[in-house]
């Protein structure tokens, strides 16, 4: 841990909001519909945003939206919130999203999980070190969804790379999350639940201090009345926000998290906020599952 990332450590110790990205009827990027909805997190209360996340739809944006979206986010932000954009593919691309992520003022990136069929842990190690090099002023955080990774692999990579300063972790398992955050430097990093709010009480319990979310895009002030209870060791009052959001997210991960980014535009889609339209492999909710998402999100009396 060094100074010069303090600012960056407090950032990820929050709700990380992963916004949507609205389609407009044409199918492009809805530039203004998204500003719009970036203001009602910031309004809100949020004070990190990441752009190119995965319920921003991000393996489903070409290049040149995936820099706009960058730019929107960062431009609408200003100095109201950290920006923490999500970079991936083959090493060349992600470097040049990193460094085009820190032209334009971001403060980190998080590196999506490896979506190779052939990952091996010192590859993985590659992968990442690649990157962070290449942008040693950036904050970097791992996404991590291998459950198979070592968190002696974390380590090594942050050996290299001080700038590797918090981790996504998204293996639904919060005694393997533990193990693996103690085996890498429980204290060396910032650990940011990466399955949200559902395993955000378990990871707390184990170490954890920030919590990523979609939901958020629907109802800030039900994200940040979980991380403050969790916050102040209120695990009763955080459990009542998970009953509170509990059939939200069963419906967000059903077959394979299949609507995961699906049920959250539907509920912005029910407030009027935003179009429902997400793009394949996702799909739109079928007209006769529409009324269930939009009373939850009447019920949060938003």
């Amino acid at each position: 841990m060094t100074a010069a990332f303090e600012a960056q450590r407090a950032a990820l110790a929050d709700v990380v909001a992963i916004p949507v990205t609205p389609f407009a009827a044409d199918g492009t990027v809805d530039q203004d519909t998204h500003r719009a909805l970036l203001r009602r997190l910031l309004d809100g209360g949020i004070g990190i945003l990441t752009p190119n996340g995965n319920t921003g739809e991000f393996y489903a944006l070409t290049p040149q939206e995936r820099r706009l979206v960058t730019e929107l986010t960062i431009d609408e932000a200003g100095e109201r919130a950290a920006i923490l954009v999500g970079v991936g593919h083959d090493v060349p691309t992600a470097i040049a999203s990193a460094r085009h992520a820190q032209d334009h003022g971001a403060q980190m990136v998080m590196v999506h999980q490896p979506v190779h069929p052939y990952v091996s842990q010192g590859g993985w190690v590659d992968y990442h070190r690649t990157i962070a090099e290449a942008v040693p002023d950036l904050g970097v955080v791992p996404y991590i969804r291998n459950a198979q990774l070592l968190g002696a692999r974390l380590a090594e990579l942050a050996d290299h790379c001080p700038n590797v300063i918090g981790v996504k972790y998204a293996v639904p398992d919060a005694a393997r999350f533990a193990a693996f955050a103690r085996d890498a430097g429980l204290e060396r990093f910032v650990w940011v639940a990466g399955l949200a709010e559902p395993y955000a009480p378990s990871y707390f319990s184990a170490g954890a201090t920030g919590f990523t979310s979609g939901l958020v895009n629907v109802a800030p002030s039900v994200s940040l009345n979980m991380i403050e209870a969790l916050r102040s060791g209120d695990y009763p009052g955080a459990m009542k926000v998970w009953e509170q959001i509990r059939r939200f997210e069963e419906l967000r991960a059903a077959n394979g998290s299949a609507n995961n980014v699906t049920i959250v535009k539907e509920a912005l889609a029910s407030l009027g906020l935003c179009r429902r339209d997400v793009r394949p492999p996702s799909k739109t909710l079928p007209e006769s599952e529409r009324a269930e998402v939009a009373a939850i999100a009447a019920g949060w009396s938003i």
